[in-house]
This record gives C-alpha cells, sequence and structure tokens, in this order.
C-alpha cells in the first residue's frame, strides 16, 4: 500500500474514533459560538491531517470523551489549515492546541499535549 493511502486509511481510523466519541464535532462557526454562549463545557481542538501530535491526541481524546464524566463535554474539530478566522479570534498560532470553555469564557489552552494525563487535566478544566 502506498503512503498515500496509509495515510488516508490513518485519517479515517481517527476520524471514525472521533466521531464514535460524545460529542464532537466538526467546527461550525454558528454552532460553536452557540455552544460557548450556553455557558456548557466546550473545547475546540485545532488539528491538522498532517500533523504527528495531532495524530498522537486523537485515540486519547477519543477516550477521555467516552468516559462518564466526559460526557457533558462538547468537542469541536477545527481544521487548523482552513479555518483562519477562528484561529485569528482565538489567537491560536500552533496545530494541536486545545482552547476550553467554561461559562462562555476561555478559561485555558494546551498546545502539543499527547498525555494522557495533560489533556485529561485540560479538559477538566471545562467542567
Amino acid at each position: 500500500m502506498s503512503l498515500f493511502r496509509q495515510l488516508v486509511a490513518a485519517f479515517a481510523a481517527v476520524v471514525m474514533s472521533l466521531a464514535a466519541s460524545a460529542d464532537t464535532l466538526p467546527f461550525e462557526p454558528a454552532a460553536f459560538d452557540r455552544a460557548v454562549a450556553a455557558g456548557g463545557p466546550v473545547v475546540v481542538q485545532f488539528h491538522a491531517d498532517w500533523c504527528p501530535t495531532c495524530k498522537a491526541q486523537a485515540p486519547v481524546v477519543a477516550e477521555l470523551l467516552n468516559e462518564p464524566k466526559m460526557k457533558a463535554v462538547k468537542l469541536f474539530v477545527a481544521n487548523f489549515d482552513t479555518e483562519r478566522e477562528l484561529k485569528r479570534s482565538l489567537k491560536v498560532n500552533q496545530q494541536s492546541t486545545f482552547v476550553v470553555f467554561k461559562g462562555g469564557k476561555e478559561v485555558t489552552r494546551s498546545t502539543g499535549q499527547t498525555q494522557r494525563a495533560a489533556i485529561e487535566a485540560v479538559f477538566a478544566k471545562a467542567l
């Protein structure tokens, strides 16, 4: 199998694992704005298909969102390469970044984390 096909297959597996988790949504501005305004726990993940750190984060995030304590968290996955307005508004300069909201306000952010405990601690700030 060519490297391209392997990468496509790997990306498809990541997308499927994220789709199977609690409340993972592709970034859509209106839905994201509504979720943040509602004040619930929201995380936006800046993901890039070419990013090895993002690939390492994907199974950890999927696992975490399937835990009962994380059920309320809405995860919006934003394409780092195409969501330029969102990157500008949130001042995100690097892929593999999580921006966490609680009560309608940003409470924390993290870039480059791949360890389960570190990502869990970041997501827990939304609760």
